[in-house]
C-alpha cells in the first residue's frame, strides 16, 4: 500500500524520515547556556558536525539521536522559564 493507503508501515517510515531529516538539519547544533535543578549555571558548548544539542531543560549534552533532540528554540524556551 501507499502513504494513502491503511498499511501499517507508512506511519513509521514517515516518522523515521523526518527523524533523519531533523538530524541532518541539526547536525553541529549548539547546546546554549542553562542552569541546572541545583541552581547552577553551565556555559554554553558546541556539539561535532552529525552530533545536536540533546537533553532536557536542566541537563544537556551531545548526541546522534534525532529523538531527543533539543532544538536551539526549545533551548531558548527553557531560559524564559
Amino acid at each position: 500500500m501507499g502513504p494513502g493507503g491503511t498499511g501499517t508501515g507508512w506511519p513509521l517510515a514517515g516518522t523515521l524520515l523526518v527523524a533523519v531529516a531533523a538530524s541532518l538539519v541539526a547536525g553541529g547544533e549548539d547546546c546554549l547556556w542553562y542552569v541546572d535543578r541545583n541552581g547552577s549555571w553551565h556555559p554554553g558548548f558546541d556539539c561535532d558536525f552529525l552530533t545536536f544539542c540533546c537533553g532536557t531543560c536542566h541537563q544537556r549534552y551531545c548526541c546522534r539521536d534525532p529523538l531527543r533532540l533539543l532544538t536551539e528554540r526549545q533551548q531558548r524556551h527553557c531560559l524564559a522559564f
